[in-house]
């Protein structure tokens, strides 16, 4: 995709979410949100940084991860469902092994730290399976990951983001899907010419995965593919029944 092209798609981008913020009434902070709240059960969310802003195809915040739910046929997983994975317990606690975008910021903040601690963070599925790793107890890997855990629901729950509802079956190609994956490809600067990069003093360019420092998204999948302009027209199409 020529860089001229992907930057008018950059623009008709975020014009489209300017369109979804006003219609929606502004953005919320995960941190400020719960489940009565009035979600649809499937959509697509955008979530924006503070000091996160852009610099070639505006100058209002850049989008820092795109994510969807319910991508199979047999996925119940509501909207509110995956928010409140990253988000955490309103008491702070969290789990990172069920939110990759939880596991991938609080790496991020091991590195930046310096701090090896914990030594468990990303291991197995469950704090039980990392203590039988480790060698050592459930309850020890829990107390050891609270404030690591408790640091990320901060971060996460201060980011504003902007929801949209994209109801429609669980099938892999389906439209929740065929929104971020475009989204996303549209947004990274994984390959290519670098457009609305990450501060400098962005969280992510601490990151370990590559992918994610590369592309300036908190994002891994799909960073590397090439966008397809139509999908814009897609997004238009939602944005305008809300």
């Amino acid at each position: 995709m020529a860089p001229n092209n992907r930057l008018c798609d950059l623009r008709t981008f975020y014009a489209l979410l300017s369109d979804l913020e006003r219609r929606l009434g502004g953005t919320r902070r995960l941190a400020d949100c719960r489940g009565h709240m009035n979600w649809p059960v499937r959509g697509v969310y955008f979530f924006f940084e503070a000091g996160e802003v852009r610099t070639d195809s505006g100058d209002l915040p850049r989008v820092v991860r795109i994510g969807t739910h319910a991508l199979t046929a047999t996925s119940r997983t509501t909207l509110w469902n995956r928010l409140s994975q990253h988000r955490g317990q309103a008491s702070g606690h969290g789990n990172h092994r069920g939110s990759i975008f939880r596991l991938i910021v609080g790496s991020a903040l091991k590195v930046r730290s310096g701090s090896a601690h914990p030594f468990s963070w990303g291991i197995g599925g469950d704090p039980a399976t990392a203590a039988m790793k480790l060698g050592t107890e459930k309850k020890v890997i829990v107390s050891n990951e609270a404030a690591l855990e408790a640091a990320v629901s901060r971060y996460i729950g201060a980011m504003p983001f902007l929801w949209l509802s994209v109801d429609g079956p669980g099938e892999i190609d389906n439209q929740r899907g065929y929104i971020e994956r475009n989204a996303i490809a549209l947004l990274s600067n994984y390959q290519g010419d670098a457009l609305d990069p990450p501060s400098p003093d962005w969280l992510g360019r601490h990151s370990d995965r590559e992918k994610v420092r590369r592309s300036g998204l908190w994002n891994s999948n799909h960073v590397e593919e090439t966008y397809e302009p139509a999908f814009l027209e897609v997004l238009r199409q939602f944005v305008e029944v809300i």
